[in-house]
């Protein structure tokens, strides 16, 4: 998996880039926790399911239907206020699914573990990309703090972090320039 850490940075960095400047104080929870949640999967190992299984780590929580699960969740929650079908009801949705669904697709450019069950529901055979650049990050804290650890936040600087902030510092030139006209 990517670190925990790098899949909020992406939240964050999707919400700098992308949201309307009048989103609630919790919209920002929210996006960090869309993205973070499906490494929630992790506590199956504590109950004995494996690794492969549909509910094991980078199962059914890291595919896209999940994220879609799970957005449609959030907004029914959390924007109840909002008319239904509204534009800003379909920017929360696809918003939360996408960050939701970005992250089993980061897992999938990463460079080890199992795959991700990215068709879950549908299809349980687990997926990486053919092109895995990202160090795939330890389960646990103390192997973070690891030479491993060491290598893994490299590779993540490099793959998620500075691209996540040039696309930050792209939209806000974007914005900067479109605020003149």
């Amino acid at each position: 998996m990517a670190s925990i850490i790098s899949h909020a940075v992406i939240a964050v960095a999707a919400a700098k880039a992308f949201a309307p400047a009048d989103v609630p104080d919790y919209f920002w929870l929210l996006a960090i926790a869309c993205s973070v949640f499906p490494d929630a999967d992790v506590i199956t190992f504590f109950f004995g399911i494996p690794y492969g299984h549909f509910f094991g780590h980078r199962g059914f929580f890291h595919s896209p239907f999940f994220g879609l699960l799970l957005s449609i969740f959030i907004v029914s929650i959390f924007f109840s206020e909002l008319p239904l079908f509204s534009k800003q009801w379909f920017f929360y949705l696809v918003f939360f699914f996408l960050l939701s669904a970005s992250h089993g697709l980061l897992d999938a450019l990463t460079n080890g573990g199992l795959g991700v069950a990215l068709l879950s529901p549908f299809d349980n055979t687990r997926y990486f990309f053919p092109w895995t650049p990202i160090m795939v990050s330890p389960i646990g804290i103390k192997d973070l703090f690891s030479q491993w650890g060491l290598l893994v936040i490299k590779s993540e600087l490099l793959w998620i972090w500075l691209p996540s902030a040039l696309i930050v510092t792209i939209s806000m030139l974007i914005r900067a320039v479109a605020a003149r006209y």
